[in-house]
C-alpha cells in the first residue's frame, strides 16, 4: 500500500427526486391574468396590476418563444421532453444551417424528426447559455424590472420558490451520519406545451434549478405518463419521489405511483405556499411513505 487517502466519491445509493408542477405551483401567472390571486386577498391586492402584470409576462413568453426558439415552427407538434427525439439526431454541424429553407413540414416522417431533433438540440444549447446570451440589455432591463415587479406583488412567491429549488439541490452532500451520499434532483412536470414551458423556466429564472433534460411537458401525454417515464428513469436505484402541485392531475397521479403528495395554494390561508414551505415539512409527507431518511432531517 502506497498510504495515499481515497478521495473519491461515496457512491449515491438514495435518491430524492421532487416532481415539480409549474403554473399556479411554481409561478402565478393564470391567476394574475384572471384576477383570482389578488381576489384571494379581500381587496388588499390590485386586481388591475396583477392582470397588466401577467399580460406583459405574456406578450415576454410569446416574444421569446418565436424569435429564439423555433415556436412559429413547432406549435403544433409537442414532445414531452427534448431528448425524445435525440436517437434521429445524426450529430451534423449546424453552425451553418438554415432551419427556414430546411423543408420542415410537420409529416413527421423519419426525415421531419431528424429536422425536430436539430431544433430541440439547438434549443437545448441555448438553455442551457441562458437568457443573457440571446436578449440584448434593453430586453434583459426589462425583464428584471417585470420579474422585480412580480416578485414584489406576490410577496415574493417567485424569489422564494427559487430559494427552496436552491436549498433542495444544496442537500447535494456527504452524509456523515451513514457514509453514504444522497442526491436530491429537481424535475418539472408541467401540463403546458414543452417550448413555452421551458421559455418560462428561463424568464422566470428556473432555469439553474432545472435543466432542461429535467422538464417534462404533459401536454400530449398526461402526468401519469410523464410521471412513468420518470420512474423507469432512475430504475434500479434506490428513489424517494415527491410531487409538489396545485392540481387535481398531479394529484390523482400521484395518488396512482403511491407516491406523497404536497398541494400548494397562493392563498394567504393556504398552508404549504411560497414563502412558508420548508424542508422539513417535504421531508415529512415523504416519510409517511417511505422510511424515515436517517440523514439530513433537521434541515429547515
Amino acid at each position: 500500500m502506497d498510504g495515499s487517502v481515497n478521495t473519491s466519491p461515496l457512491p449515491c445509493e438514495n435518491l430524492n427526486v421532487y416532481i415539480w408542477d409549474m403554473d399556479e405551483t411554481l409561478i402565478l401567472l393564470k391567476s394574475l391574468l384572471d384576477g383570482t390571486y389578488a381576489k384571494a386577498y379581500d381587496g388588499l391586492k390590485d386586481s388591475r396590476k396583477g392582470t397588466e402584470i401577467g399580460k406583459c409576462w405574456e406578450n415576454h413568453i410569446l416574444q421569446v418563444c418565436d424569435d429564439y426558439f423555433f415556436y412559429e415552427q413547432m406549435e403544433n407538434y409537442n414532445q414531452p421532453c427534448l431528448d425524445a427525439l435525440s436517437i434521429y439526431d445524426d450529430g451534423r454541424d449546424l453552425s451553418d444551417y438554415n432551419f427556414n429553407s430546411d423543408g420542415f413540414k410537420h409529416i413527421l416522417d423519419d426525415a421531419d424528426k431528424r429536422k425536430l431533433a436539430y431544433r430541440q438540440r439547438v434549443i437545448a444549447q441555448k438553455y442551457a447559455q441562458g437568457l443573457h446570451h440571446l436578449l440584448n440589455q434593453e430586453m434583459i432591463e426589462l425583464w428584471d424590472d417585470l420579474y422585480r415587479m412580480t416578485d414584489n406583488f406576490t410577496d415574493s412567491w417567485f424569489s422564494s420558490g427559487h430559494a427552496f429549488l436552491r436549498q433542495i439541490l444544496e442537500r447535494n452532500t456527504v452524509s456523515t451520519s451513514n457514509h453514504t451520499r444522497c442526491e436530491h434532483i429537481n424535475i418539472l412536470v408541467t401540463s403546458g406545451s414543452l417550448i413555452p414551458s421551458l421559455v418560462k423556466c428561463l424568464l422566470f429564472r428556473l432555469d439553474d434549478v432545472f435543466s432542461y433534460d429535467n422538464v417534462y411537458s404533459s401536454w400530449d401525454v398526461g402526468k401519469m405518463q410523464c410521471f412513468s417515464l420518470i420512474k423507469e428513469r432512475f430504475s434500479g436505484r434506490v428513489v424517494r419521489f415527491c410531487v409538489i402541485g396545485d392540481g387535481m392531475e398531479e394529484c390523482m397521479a400521484a395518488q396512482r405511483m403511491n407516491w406523497p403528495f404536497i398541494q400548494i395554494d397562493f392563498r394567504p390561508s393556504g398552508i404549504h405556499r411560497f414563502p412558508g414551505l420548508t424542508l422539513r415539512m417535504v421531508e415529512h409527507y415523504i416519510d409517511v411513505i417511505y422510511e424515515p431518511s436517517n440523514s439530513e432531517n433537521d434541515d429547515e
